[in-house]
C-alpha cells in the first residue's frame, strides 16, 4: 500500500461519516413528513424482523402525513406495532387498508431538544472522522517504519491527511448549522 492509497481510504471513510450524518439528519422529525423517518423501522412479520421499506410502500400525500401501504394487508398490525415501538413518538392510525401517520407540529421545547440531537450526531460524525484519521496515520507510520515511504513523504502525507480532516470537519459543521437552522425555523 502507498501513502496515496492510505489517504484515499481515509477520504472514503470521511465521506461515509458525512453520508451517515445526512441520513441521520433526514430521520429527525421536523414537523414535515419524510419517508426516511420510518423506512428503517424494524417490523416483525412472519417471525422475521425486517425494515418497513421491505414490506410496504411509504408515501407523503400531504406535507404532514405519511401513508404506509403494506403489500400484504395482514401486516397492518405488525407495522403499527413496529412504529409505536420504535421510539419515534409517532402515533399510527390503522384504517384497515393503510397506516396513516400525522406528523405533529414542533413545540419550542422539542425544537431545542432536536438541536441537541443534531449536535450529538455531528459530534459522532467528527469522532468517526478522527477514528479514520487515526487509522490512516497509523498506517502511514507503519509504511514509514517498513521503509516503504520516506520521513518527508510521511510528513507530507500527514499534512494532506490533516487538511482533509479539517475540510470534512468544516463540512460537518456546515451540515449541522443548516440542520439547526431548519429546526429552529418556524
Amino acid at each position: 500500500m502507498t501513502s496515496d492509497q492510505a489517504l484515499n481510504a481515509a477520504s472514503l471513510e470521511f465521506e461515509k461519516a458525512a453520508v451517515h450524518l445526512k441520513d441521520e439528519f433526514n430521520r429527525l422529525q421536523l414537523g414535515r413528513a419524510n419517508p426516511s423517518m420510518v423506512e428503517n423501522v424494524h417490523v416483525e412479520i412472519y417471525g422475521v424482523v425486517q425494515p418497513l421499506k421491505a414490506v410496504a410502500s411509504i408515501s407523503v400525500p400531504e406535507p404532514r402525513t405519511l401513508v404506509i401501504a403494506p403489500w400484504d394487508k395482514s401486516n397492518l398490525g405488525p407495522i403499527e406495532k413496529g412504529i409505536v415501538g420504535s421510539g419515534l413518538g409517532l402515533n399510527p392510525v390503522n384504517d384497515g387498508i393503510v397506516v396513516r401517520i400525522n406528523i405533529p407540529t414542533l413545540t419550542e421545547e422539542r425544537r431545542v431538544n432536536l438541536t441537541k440531537v443534531v449536535k450529538k450526531l455531528a459530534e459522532e460524525a467528527r469522532i468517526g472522522v478522527r477514528t479514520a484519521r487515526h487509522d490512516a496515520h497509523d498506517l502511514l507510520k507503519d509504511l514509514e517504519s517498513k521503509s516503504e515511504i520516506t520521513e518527508d513523504d510521511l510528513r507530507a502525507s500527514v499534512k494532506k491527511l490533516q487538511d482533509k480532516v479539517d475540510a470534512m470537519n468544516s463540512k460537518i459543521d456546515e451540515l449541522s448549522r443548516q440542520k439547526e437552522q431548519d429546526i429552529m425555523t418556524v
